[in-house]
């Protein structure tokens, strides 16, 4: 075996103590075990757990996965934001669908969610936009993203330029950003465990609300 195989077949998983996966008091709606279970990662100290991936697909059907941050949780859905005009954008248009996963390691605890993605008005996407902190609205101004780039120095010439746009019109909001809302079909929470005996309860959506149930690790 090549020495990285070794390296990676030694590094610990599972480590410490985790929480049990309390079966007795699931919530009927999976967006209040998810705001549990985030709020609890959040007390932990785990960094930046509102982080997710975010998976595509494009009209050719090839997957994509990138990392973004949730914007909110309630009954509607899981929201996210990007510009229309991005790779996620453009599969968005193309394909209104996508799965997000979280994962807080410090605890063994994932979460997957599948769903129907519809975007929403331009008046919350704009407040959305504008919520944002100044460094990150100069860089969605560009509608740039994934794009060839030169060097470095016109990175940054550009964002200089888009900053002082910025600084002297406060309320300019960059025309393609969108607020997104994914529509959850389901729900899978899973706790990792140390004998591997992993538990797992899956959510999923039917006309009269959720049904829930055990899956096999």
């Amino acid at each position: 075996m090549s020495d990285l195989r070794e390296i990676l077949r030694g590094i610990e998983v599972f480590s410490g103590e985790l929480p049990v996966f309390d079966l007795t008091d699931l919530p009927a709606d999976p967006h209040d075990l998810f705001t549990e279970w985030l709020l609890a990662a959040l007390r932990e100290g785990v960094r930046e757990p509102h982080a997710m991936t975010l998976s595509t697909a494009g009209p050719d059907g090839a997957p994509t996965a990138r990392v973004l941050i949730l914007k909110d949780v309630s009954r509607e859905g899981w929201q996210f934001a990007s510009g229309s005009g991005s790779r996620k954008g453009r599969d968005l248009a193309a394909r209104p669908a996508a799965a997000l996963t979280f994962y807080w390691p410090q605890s063994a605890r994932q979460v997957r969610v599948t769903g129907d993605v519809t975007p929403a008005t331009a008046e919350d996407s704009a407040a959305d936009f504008l919520a944002r902190s100044p460094a990150a609205r100069a860089e969605a101004l560009l509608g740039r993203q994934s794009e060839p780039l030169a060097d470095l120095t016109e990175r940054d010439t550009a964002v200089a330029a888009a900053t002082e746009r910025i600084t002297g019109d406060p309320g300019l909001v960059a025309p393609q950003w969108t607020l997104y809302t994914l529509r959850a079909r389901s729900v899978e929470f899973w706790q990792g465990d140390r004998e591997r005996r992993h538990t797992r309860v899956n959510y999923v959506r039917t006309d009269d609300g959720w049904d829930r149930g055990l899956l096999w690790p």
